[in-house]
């Protein structure tokens, strides 16, 4: 697949989620970026705005099996990963696949569960494969995670571990629709007469897998390797910093400048394909020193500090006129 076909097949998509969710063009972009680059996506924000209506109508348009899990103090392992049962006629145990074994999980509220069922997602999230009582199992492809946490109810939960944060390729959020598109999503309830929104598919799992291939067709400078290996190591220096983002985080700002170029109809990264998806690909990486928690420092400004003070390139359009 050219990168011509896979933008526009990218286009089709977002509009076709843009039938169930009004108004959050950007936020649905940026987790189109994630599916592409095959990576997990951690979204954080207030109750009732959609994040599971997101996760489904992704699902629905892109032809993936989905599965839900709510999250719960009570949940185990198992619960998450599947279980070995006793099949009495055939007088031997047969494992019961849970539903991790899926294409698009959604892990609702997932800071609710504690830490040691939170930790079976760890290896599926990265290796793409369940291990349970002593047998290794893959998981198809595609395999990804999107979770969701509340931002403002932390009693009963259980924050993620750095490591767990640092598996999630991006972590957004989704806001409050304006007025005007909230008057859109009433007036599109009224003219359906009904609650669901039925999307349709309009690509399916091998044609995602071709999407994200199709990816590594997208020129990167060494102008622009340099540049992000700066901003990651530009959060390590800082004085405002107990830990900064580590080489997983490097990679992830390299695959979703990929990504954001191509969607943009371009088949090299320029220097502001990385100021877009910089915050949203470290910001959660980030350890804040303790004593700044009080001033309500956020690893977003951590970032946007970093894009202030590290020099930009020139654009790779701006190089090849000036060297042709």
């Amino acid at each position: 697949m050219d990168l011509t076909e896979l933008r526009d097949r990218a286009s089709v998509v977002l509009d076709e989620v843009e039938r169930a969710i009004v108004g959050k063009r950007d936020a649905l972009e940026l987790i189109l970026l994630a599916l592409l680059c095959d990576g997990h996506v951690l979204l954080e924000d207030f109750p009732g705005l959609a994040k599971t209506l997101i996760a489904r109508s992704f699902a629905q348009a892109t032809s993936l099996e989905f599965a839900r899990i709510q999250f719960t103090p009570d949940l185990m392992p198992s619960d998450v990963t599947g279980s070995s049962i006793f099949d009495q006629r055939n007088a031997e145990f047969r494992f019961l696949p849970g539903p991790i074994f899926t294409n698009l999980l959604l892990a609702d509220e997932i800071n609710r569960a504690p830490p040691k069922t939170q930790a079976a997602l760890l290896e599926a999230m990265q290796e793409r494969q369940v291990t349970s009582e002593g047998e290794t199992r893959q998981l198809s492809a595609p395999f990804l995670v999107l979770a969701t946490q509340n931002p403002i109810e932390y009693e009963g939960t259980y924050p993620l571990p750095e490591a767990q944060l640092d598996r999630f390729l991006i972590r957004a959020g989704i806001g409050y629709p304006s007025r005007e598109d909230e008057i859109e999503l009433l007036a599109r309830r009224l003219e359906r007469g009904e609650d669901e929104v039925e999307l349709r598919p309009v690509v399916d799992a091998p044609t995602l897998l071709e999407m994200q291939r199709s990816l590594e067709r997208v020129h990167v400078s060494p102008a622009i390797e340099g540049y992000i290996v700066d901003l990651v190591t530009a959060t390590r220096t800082s004085p405002r910093l107990a830990v900064g983002a580590s080489p997983r985080g490097t990679l992830a700002v390299l695959k979703l400048a990929r990504a954001k170029a191509a969607l943009d109809g371009r088949d090299f990264v320029v220097p502001e394909d990385v100021k877009a998806i910089a915050s949203p690909a470290l910001a959660h990486r980030l350890t804040l020193r303790p004593e700044l928690w009080v001033q309500r420092v956020r690893g977003e400004d951590i970032v946007e500090e970093a894009l202030e003070t590290v020099p930009t390139p020139p654009a790779e359009d701006v190089v090849r006129a000036a060297t042709g």
